[in-house]
């Protein structure tokens, strides 16, 4: 993902790998003597080291560095701790953070027991669902073009202990605020569900916004887009140009972190949790998805909303499997307040053109063969994209292989059907714990290539469960005093 225009160190998607000697004839031309070392845990989060440029030499790129990978979420027993992570040269960038000029590296992840890479670096799993795709033969690019929302919050204080749970966030442009003395209070707060697309005053993070996507140009990543978003409390969007699916992985990374940083700069945070607002929208990642083989676009046809069997098989696949795939892309107990009927998240899972309130949905902007795409309603930005990518991406391949009719597409108003009307209608899970029974029940389509090893998939399966789901459960929540407490 190197972005660097100088022509001894030029890099770019798609050209040829950069070899290491690139990367120090970079870091001389930026006068950085600090590298910053960062790759992905488990659940998607970005974990990173700082070295001194001049004690790494080009062997660091075959060799790498050694870290704790005990101390790393849902990775290695302390037994077994010793990991190593192997610097791509291809990934150089200036990291726009640091006070001093320091170049960046995103690692790969070795086990130095097998010597092989990490069945549990969510970049390899990546990579591997790109090799298996190529070696169907059914195509060999999947781009991955998604629309992560996010809230920008001014404060947020929250607590959990043995005697308090509580939360409270606040925001500039909350409509609670509307009888806040602000010395001024001016009055331009978006209302409940009333802040899509509002010009300024309204909207008052369109200048931070374009920070962002900003400092997102100048690691790479293309940005198609950016406006508020339904949500009144600072919900935003920026969209960034589709790209192939392990590339994707990076820049969703550098995405997340550069708009928290870019906020922090702004003396303001973000958060991309799925459900903060109580009665609002709720924060998605409409994720669009598209297969091509030698340049051809495979999505394109004359089928239903102007798709081709491969598009529509694909779509079989993803249905099909969305129980067990949702566990990837919504993998956290709050992402499920979400996922509930009344707001625009999608929880049938169904398919149509134009239709929001289906799972998959076929846009219909464009004409153009190479446009043609299916969008997936369901995941959030709170996923690990390199997972949630590949998931997505196995489903659709057995979808292909094994011909699945995606059955008939749903046209109508969800909104104004009755149950009888949508009783043969599949919903999405309705709890994370939902989600982990199904992946649980249903995986073998990830695993097929070796993509997700068995291994990996039970480590998510158990993390989620003793972490998250069962941490949860065994809390008092703050309603319950509300409903209960004077019973």
């Amino acid at each position: 993902m190197t972005r660097v225009q100088d022509s001894a160190v030029a890099r770019g998607p798609g050209g040829a790998p950069a070899a290491p000697a690139d990367f120090f004839r970079y870091a001389e031309a930026i006068g950085a003597e600090i590298v910053d070392l960062k790759f992905c845990d488990l659940l998607g989060t970005w974990q990173h080291c700082s070295f001194a440029v001049d004690e790494w030499d080009e062997s660091t790129f075959v060799d790498g560095v050694g870290f704790d990978g005990s101390s790393i979420r849902g990775w290695q027993d302390i037994h077994l701790s010793d990991m190593v992570a192997i610097p791509d040269a291809s990934t150089t960038v200036t990291d726009p953070f640091f006070e001093k000029p320091t170049v960046s590296v995103i690692a790969d992840v070795r086990d130095t027991l097998s010597s092989e890479l990490y069945d549990r670096d969510p970049r390899y799993i990546a990579r591997r669902a790109e090799q298996y795709m190529k070696a169907t033969g059914i195509a060999d690019t999947c781009n991955i073009g998604p629309e992560p929302e996010f809230f920008v919050f001014d404060e947020v204080r929250f607590e959990q202990n043995q005697h308090r749970g509580m939360y409270e966030i606040d925001s500039v442009e909350g409509a609670w605020n509307t009888a806040r003395f602000e010395e001024p209070n001016l009055g331009y707060k978006p209302s409940y569900k009333g802040g899509y697309f509002p010009v300024s005053p309204t909207d008052t993070y369109g200048d931070l916004r374009t920070r962002m996507a900003l400092e997102m140009k100048k690691v790479g990543i293309r940005v198609e887009a950016h406006h508020h978003e339904v949500a009144t409390g600072g919900q935003c969007e920026i969209d960034m140009r589709f790209a192939p699916l392990a590339e994707m992985g990076d820049h969703f990374m550098w995405f997340k972190y550069i708009i928290r940083n870019v906020a922090m700069r702004a003396g303001k945070t973000v958060t991309f949790m799925p459900k903060p607002v109580f009665e609002d929208n709720g924060s998605g990642m409409h994720t669009h998805f598209s297969l091509s083989k030698d340049g051809r676009p495979l999505f394109d046809g004359d089928g239903y909303g102007g798709l081709s069997e491969v598009g529509l098989y694909s779509i079989g696949g993803i249905l099909k499997h969305a129980p067990a795939l949702i566990a990837f892309t919504n993998p956290t107990t709050n992402s499920y307040r979400r996922l509930v009927p009344g707001f625009e998240a999608p929880v049938n899972l169904a398919f149509s053109s134009r239709n929001r309130s289906a799972a998959v949905r076929i846009p219909m902007y464009s004409g153009k063969p190479e446009a043609k795409r299916l969008e997936f309603r369901c995941p959030d930005a709170v996923c690990n994209g390199y997972l949630a990518f590949s998931a997505m991406l196995m489903a659709a391949l057995d979808g292909i292989q094994n011909k699945i009719d995606p059955g008939k597409p749903l046209d109508r108003n969800i909104y104004e059907m009755t149950p009888a009307d949508l009783v043969d209608v599949p919903s999405t899970p309705a709890t994370l714990s939902d989600a982990m029974d199904a992946l649980e029940q249903d995986h073998d389509f990830l695993t097929m290539g070796d993509t997700f090893s068995a291994g990996m998939i039970a480590a998510w399966i158990e993390y989620k469960r003793e972490n998250e789901i069962n941490a949860l459960r065994s809390r008092p929540h703050p309603y319950e005093f509300f409903l209960y407490y004077d019973s």
